[in-house]
């Protein structure tokens, strides 16, 4: 193995995605730390656990950071559709981008060469208009207090880089699905496994989404990938689906029929604006397309798992 990778220390190695990146590596044979809160916790063998509170401003990482020369940061305050919070904003910051840099700050000091930071699609914006997909050239375009923190913590983390000589690389994921996946997409599954009748047959939609072992394998690919330093990459499954694609598709995966009725999209907007519930049909009838050229072209990644495939892996409970 590259000496990138000797040792590597997973933030939110719990999560999931954090633990399916742990799990790569163990099998893989990198020495691994698994960044987590608490120490009550089950890693394959070989792993081995470090304990740290939180992800703050404050946080002292000096005994977790030595001996490090790869950071994968997974750990965040995650996107939740109806916050609590009175300024979102601002506790978005204090994790994503306070923690961050503050975690990045003592990396760079502690003479980790590489920090990976996996960020989101959303910095690039909600939506794409018909035809057009997203690049890494494009001006970033965030629209929320999660996104927003997101962007800001790239910045903070370019220029760090600049600053100190570490080298950072910033991932972009859309939509991640695979075994264990919750939100939205799991009441979609279960939706379809059900034999709900769903009213999704006319949303001709283009949508990228990315199967989470191929998001794993990038994360991978960007830890030791000489030309991945300092470059920001998106990446998705290199297969654009339809709303009703993803749903035939899921119903495929599970061998039960799929149920979809042909409502027109403009009445199923009317209907879920009327019941409080537009944003979330906005998100199911829009498109939101990725290009992933750049990580073709410049490391010559591809996507290991086909969507068939990542759909019949999410199937597994």
């Amino acid at each position: 193995m590259s000496d990138l990778t000797n040792s590597v220390l997973v933030t939110g190695a719990t999560g999931f995605v954090g633990s399916s990146v742990i799990a790569r590596l163990a099998a893989d044979g990198v020495e691994t730390l698994a960044c987590v809160r608490g120490d009550m916790v089950s890693m394959p063998e070989g792993v081995r656990v470090v304990p740290v509170a939180e992800l703050t401003a404050n946080t002292d990482w000096r005994q977790v950071l030595a001996g490090v020369k790869s950071l994968v940061h997974l750990a965040a305050r995650v996107h939740v559709m109806h916050d609590t919070e009175s300024d979102p904003l601002t506790a978005f910051r204090a994790v994503n981008v306070e923690g961050t840099l503050n975690l990045a700050c003592q990396a760079a000091a502690a003479g980790v060469k590489r920090f990976v930071f996996i960020s989101s699609v959303k910095v690039n914006g909600e939506s794409t208009p018909p035809g057009r997909a997203f690049a890494e050239i494009d001006a970033p375009n965030p629209q929320d207090a999660y996104s927003q923190s997101k962007h800001e913590a790239e910045q903070g983390l370019r220029q760090l880089s600049a600053d100190t000589g570490m080298e950072v690389v910033v991932i972009r994921p859309p939509l991640v699905y695979g075994p264990g996946v919750k939100a939205n997409f799991a009441a979609l599954m279960r939706a379809v496994q059900g034999g709900w009748p769903l009213p999704l047959g006319a949303v001709h939609n283009q949508r990228s989404l990315v199967a989470l072992d191929n998001l794993v394998d990038f994360i991978v690919t960007c830890i030791t990938h000489p030309q991945a330093a300092n470059q920001t990459f998106l990446v998705s499954d290199g297969q654009d689906l339809s709303t009703a694609e993803l749903v035939r598709g899921i119903a495929q995966a599970a061998r039960v029929p799929a149920r979809l009725l042909p409502v027109p999209v403009w009445a199923l907007q009317t209907g879920a604006t009327l019941l409080g519930k537009g944003d979330a049909v906005q998100r199911l009838c829009s498109n939101l397309q990725i290009d992933i050229s750049k990580a073709r072209s410049l490391l010559g990644w591809v996507p290991p798992v086909s969507v068939k495939e990542g759909l019949r892996r999410a199937m597994v409970v």
